[in-house]
């Protein structure tokens, strides 16, 4: 064919398709060429409202008519017997702004400019594609609608933006696209999911869905006023971790939706009065077994539980029962699926180039490049977009010693160093440092946690002061320290008495959540109750301990789904809770006792007021290892106190002496070995006199039992 376009256009090769496509002039009269590969029959409706037959150009499949007078714009076109509007009626419309700022690694609203926006052009509804692929020969926009074939509606390239756009007028909500890119070079063939899809298709389909603008009426107001009034660092948080696909299932063991969670979940976790709960990656993710972590969906909610407006649903129902949501996001890494992100338009996109800097040597990942703008731009509008469009409370940030460290999991030589030589990721930190003064500075009272398992410094304070600008960061030491001590047999455990003590050394140096988190309940860890020691009883007392030394150490407070069961066999991603055994009294009670923990912290000032503060914590006695038995007090900004004794053996200690702030009553709050939670019902009768005899440096001191494996905590009558 003479004309080069035509012919790169027939090849599948055209980056400029309405150079082409569509009603153009030449000399006194117009020309309207139409691509349609399989079409037997095509015309167009002229403004008389007559319909002309297009000429097949050559025995091709592109077809051609002529005259004097254009047709009207938009024009219509019936393809054998199916009348609809031509898409390259519609010329693209260049979003100059955005698209700069989006070069510029400063488009926080991304998923506004790209993707698949539901828009009027010309009066006529339909959908907006755009999708960044500078390395592409040619992109164009595949579905059911076209029969999955790229030669039908090719897109066009907005310059040197690297984005390609094209509109299809009447596609409706819930149609299935993909893009189809050639690679510029080879010439390959690449089917790829959208980046900015906010819907897909049920796992094992990879599709992505056009999605309507959202319906749900949210009814938190109260909840997001409050929430910005917040002084979140003396507000209490007791964080309920659950994995949304294995917390509770049908009995046919499939998925509940998120409406249907709504009705469960809410009156559970109110019931056990946790103050948040953390959902495990709900982005939408092919694998089950990846828990979410290995993410294809960044702006999509996974379709395994319903639509976007479904989970709306959820996170309003929390709110509006006192309960705030926290969402895992992941933007350290991203799997290595061929129609998902990896090498998008044939080349190193998202990740990098660098082999020593592209992979995860432990999770056969991609690691994200954040030194490139278009990428910031893509990860801080998926950060926006489920704080602004889900109302999430917070973001907690997965793996981020893996974004931070260049020699994350790497041997000497298999690293590349940075400008200076070293071994920080320099953009990486960067991107962390601008996604968290966004976080603060847009979303108020909205919160960043991070999972730092290192000890980089300052990862919880502000970025101005030389911090990672975190809210929070999950307290790895204490949970490693802790659970290591609690696997000791308690006739061994004096001799690791410093396991209870060493955290307070760096105790407020960040702002710490406590984690007892799903990643010490799999991979044969084994569950919380199965890593304690001795008999049925010890374990079950040893569990009861553990959880109320939790709650009652400075810091936030996170624990996974199912401690409070006292679940005996580590978690299983497949399956349920195991819901059945609240029937026996041992589980049941550290169910009881979970609630009760977390009221009392929730109520009580002295447990929360000053997590983040040595002036909020007092040891009245580390020292005591023979006995195995720690105390401290636990102090409100108004000076109020709270006791608690905890003795890590089995021997109950009679007429145990301890000091106290001052002499009057103390009522025994808890008690961990009472009956109701499962326990011997050692105590001290609920209420207890202290004495003006001074002890431990204190001016009055109580007598009391302690009872065997068990915490005391003991409040001013």
């Amino acid at each position: 064919m003479s004309n080069p376009s035509c012919a790169a256009l027939l090849e599948a090769r055209e980056h400029d398709p309405f150079s082409v496509l569509g009603l153009h002039a030449e000399g006194a009269g117009w020309r309207l060429r139409v691509l349609r590969p399989q079409a037997r029959s095509i015309a167009v409706e002229l403004a008389d409202g007559s319909w002309a037959k297009l000429a097949r150009r050559g025995g091709s499949d592109l077809f051609e008519w002529q005259g004097s007078t254009p047709p009207p714009r938009p024009w219509r076109l019936n393809i054998d017997g199916v009348t609809h509007y031509d898409a390259y009626a519609f010329a693209p419309q260049v979003p100059s702004d955005d698209l700069y700022l989006f070069n510029a690694g400063r488009l926080r609203q991304a998923w506004r400019t790209l993707g698949a926006l539901a828009e009027t052009r010309d009066g006529i509804a339909g959908v907006c594609f755009r999708v960044w692929a500078p390395n592409a020969e040619r992109v164009s926009v595949v579905g059911a609608f076209n029969g999955w074939d790229g030669r039908v509606h090719p897109m066009a390239t907005l310059g040197a933006s690297g984005v390609w756009e094209l509109f299809i007028p009447e596609l409706p909500a819930g149609a299935l696209y993909r893009f189809e890119l050639r690679v510029r070079g080879s010439g390959a063939l690449r089917l790829k999911s959208d980046p900015y899809a906010r819907a897909f298709e049920r796992r094992p389909a990879t599709a992505c869905c056009v999605t309507p603008d959202s319906a749900h009426v949210w009814h938190d107001a109260d909840w997001m006023q409050a929430r910005a009034r917040r002084d979140w660092q003396a507000a209490p948080m007791s964080t309920y971790e659950m994995h949304l696909g294995s917390w509770m299932r049908h009995p046919d063991r499939s998925f509940y939706s998120y409406r249907e969670l709504a009705a469960r979940l809410v009156p559970y976790l109110v019931e056990l009065g946790y103050t948040h709960v953390e959902f495990m990656p709900l982005m939408e993710h092919p694998l089950d077994e990846s828990w979410g972590y290995q993410c294809t969906g960044f702006f999509a909610p996974s379709s395994r539980f319903g639509s976007p407006d479904e989970l709306r649903f959820l996170i309003d129902s929390l709110h509006q029962a006192g309960i705030g949501v926290i969402l895992d996001w992941v933007p350290g890494h991203f799997p290595a699926d061929d129609w998902a992100l990896a090498h998008f338009d044939g080349t190193a996109l998202y990740e990098h180039q660098d082999p020593q800097q592209k992979m995860h040597p432990d999770w056969g990942t991609h690691v994200f490049n954040y030194g490139r703008n278009e990428v910031r731009s893509f990860l801080l509008s998926s950060a926006y977009y489920w704080l602004s469009e889900f109302h999430v409370d917070a973001l907690r940030v997965d793996a981020v010693a893996s974004m931070i460290y260049l020699d994350y999991s790497r041997k000497p030589g298999e690293w590349t160093p940075n400008v200076h030589g070293g071994r920080e990721n320099l953009e990486a930190i960067a991107f962390l440092r601008e996604l968290n003064e966004m976080v603060h500075g847009e979303f108020a009272g909205a919160l960043t946690i991070a999972e730092e398992s290192t000890a980089w410094p300052m990862v919880s304070r502000p970025t101005w002061l030389g911090g990672l600008g975190f809210s929070m960061k999950w307290n790895m030491g204490w949970m490693n320290d802790t659970l290591d001590y609690m696997a000791h047999d308690p006739i061994h455990r004096r001799f690791h008495h410093e396991r209870l003590t060493f955290g307070q050394l760096y105790a407020y140096t960040e702002n710490f959540v406590l984690p007892l988190s799903h990643d010490e309940v799999v991979h044969g860890k084994s569950s919380l109750l199965g890593k304690m020691p001795g008999d049925e009883w010890q374990r079950f007392a040893n569990l009861r301990l553990l959880l109320a030394y939790q709650m009652m150490a400075p810091g936030k407070k996170l624990q996974f789904m199912g401690a409070e069961l006292g679940q005996p066999w580590e978690w299983r991603a497949g399956e349920e809770l195991p819901w059945h055994l609240l029937q026996y009294s041992l589980h049941d009670g550290v169910k009881n006792l979970v609630a009760e923990l977390n009221r009392l912290y929730v109520n009580e000032p002295s447990l929360h007021e000053l997590d983040f503060s040595a002036a909020g914590f007092q040891w009245i006695d580390c020292h005591d290892a023979d006995q195995s038995v720690v105390s401290w007090l636990r102090r409100a900004r108004d000076g109020r106190h709270a006791v608690v004794v905890l003795n890590f053996t089995p021997v109950p200690r009679h007429n145990y002496r301890l000091g106290v702030p001052q002499a009057q009553d103390y009522l025994e709050r808890i008690n961990t070995d009472s009956a109701h939670y499962g326990g011997t019902d050692l105590g001290n009768g609920g209420r207890v006199s202290a004495a003006p005899v001074p002890w431990m440096g204190f001016p009055a001191s109580l007598v009391l039992s302690l009872p065997p494996l068990a915490a005391l905590v003991l409040l001013p009558a």
